[in-house]
Order: structure tokens, then sequence, then C-alpha cells
């Protein structure tokens, strides 16, 4: 009923936790498809261990890496929700249930999961790790501009592309939040209690260091989608 997506690069220490938290906490019916680079030999021997599902990409990473692997991801799965996942994910029981039962009472086509870090998360204004239903994704999209059949916009390097997708289904009246939908983000920047601080990485650096070019082409693509100059 739900396919977990998850693109990745460089954390083969992840995969196995990732996997097994998901086992542990989740009770409809899921697949996991972990979306790997080449040449990323580490990575993929650790998502092989785990016997979900392999996919790996054409290409080398780079800008939209993250991006690029969630939308192929979404084109080579099938279940009618999906989970925009990440390998730094702690799931907690019920967060699946949480989530259809949201879905079944609004009929919305993005539904936010709970990360308890993110402040706007918190306030149940976005989802850093939302739930999309496909047949949203293949009516209308979930970008402003990109057309029906495209989770995320692949121009952003990194950053901003859940705001985007938050906003565009705000805006068509298709957001819905699901605060007791646990899905823990165990980002570096984010101190959970009783838990140590996931350490930074190349790869952590590299999804962060273009913020600033991403957040004017998020003002950029806003002012469109409205109508307005920025």
């Amino acid at each position: 009923m739900i396919d977990i997506i998850c693109p990745v690069l460089s954390r083969p220490q992840n995969a196995q936790p990732l996997v097994a938290s998901i086992h542990k906490a989740t009770t409809v019916p899921f697949t996991i498809t972990f979306m790997v680079s080449p040449d990323d030999t580490q990575q993929l021997k650790a998502c092989e261990a785990t016997d979900a599902d392999i996919y790996i990409v054409e290409w080398q990473p780079g800008p939209g890496d993250a991006s690029r692997k969630w939308n192929l991801g979404y084109t080579i799965t099938e279940n009618p929700f999906v989970l925009l996942a990440a390998d730094d994910l702690e799931f907690e029981p019920g967060w699946d249930l949480a989530v259809l039962k949201q879905a079944e009472r609004t009929g919305a086509g993005v539904i936010g999961t709970n990360d308890q870090a993110n402040p706007l998360v918190m306030k149940g204004k976005h989802s850093t790790h939302p739930v999309v239903r496909r047949t949203y994704i293949d009516s209308v999209g979930g970008t402003w501009h990109d057309g029906p059949g495209i989770v995320y916009c692949e121009a952003y390097s990194h950053q901003w592309i859940e705001t985007e997708l938050v906003n565009a289904a705000m805006q068509r009246n298709e957001w819905a939040f699901a605060m007791t939908s646990i899905v823990r983000h165990m980002h570096p920047i984010f101190p959970h209690r009783g838990r140590p601080r996931t350490p930074m990485d190349d790869t952590y650096r590299i999804a962060m260091a273009d913020g600033h070019a991403d957040g004017a082409l998020y003002k950029e693509r806003q002012s469109r989608a409205l109508g307005t100059t920025c």
C-alpha cells in the first residue's frame, strides 16, 4: 500500500538500521526501494544486505541528485501512496496508520509526517519527508511548473524541494498533516532528546552547500506560480 523510496549516497552504515526501523514500525503492506548511484560500491553492498529493492541510476551524483532519484523511484513503483524517505529516518509504530487515516479523512494528495525537529513541521505547516498520493502526482504533479508525474523539481541543488511540494499542495487544497505520524529526521542540525546528534558528513555538506541559490530559485518559481514578480 505504501512505497518507501530512499535515495542514498555514501552512507552504507545507515541502510540496515533504516530498514530495521521500517519493519519494526510499519503494519500496512509496503516496499522499500533504495536508489543507488553508480560506483557507490559500499553503499550498494549495504543495501543488498537488507533484501530491499535496489535500483542503480545511470547518472553520477551532482546537483539535483536526490530529486532525480525520488522522481525515478516514483515511476518504477506502483502503490497508491509513496513516502519520500531518506536514510537518516527513525520510524515510530503507527506512523503509517496515522498517514493513511489522514489521507482517508481529507482526500489530500500530500500528507505530512512529523519529523519532531523542523519548527515549521512541528506547527503542521511543512514536512521534510511527506507521503504523496499517486493519483495526485499523476494528475497535476507535485511542483508548480513541471507537470503531471513529477514529484520534485530537479532544478534545485537539494534544498527547498519539499517547500515547493508542500506549498503547491496547500494552494491546491491538497495538503494534510498527520501529527501522530512520527518519522524522526536524524539530521545533524537537529538535536533529539535522549539520542546522540548525528555526525556531519560530506553528503550532508554537499546537500547544504547551495541553500542560498535554491532559496532564490524557490522565490522565482513561487512568484511565477502566483503571477507576481520577485
